[in-house]
């Protein structure tokens, strides 16, 4: 299956936006080995960091896939994607 440029970026945005969702649980509930989270609180960030692992695995999949049917080293097409999603996402307002 042959991916676009510009399915790929976005499939990389989904995945920083993931990552970051993982991230602001972590800083509103602390560690997870810090230990006294709630069922619930366990259970969101169980489940964010899931949607983070298997969006970021299914978009290096893409990218491996995408370099290789057009005959550029992965790293560099992984690089050019991570740019460009980097440059297409909004920065929160402080």
């Amino acid at each position: 299956m042959t991916h676009s440029f510009d399915e790929l970026v976005e499939r990389q945005q989904a995945a920083n936006a993931a990552h970051r969702e993982v991230l602001r649980l972590r800083d509103e509930y602390g560690p997870p080995t810090a230990g006294g989270w709630t069922e619930a609180q366990t259970a969101m960030y169980e489940t964010a960091w899931r949607a983070w692992r298997d969006l970021a695995r299914d978009t290096q999949a893409a990218v491996t896939e995408c370099a290789k049917e057009q005959g550029v080293a992965r790293h560099q097409a992984e690089a050019e994607v991570k740019a460009k999603a980097r440059a297409g996402e909004s920065t929160p307002e402080s």
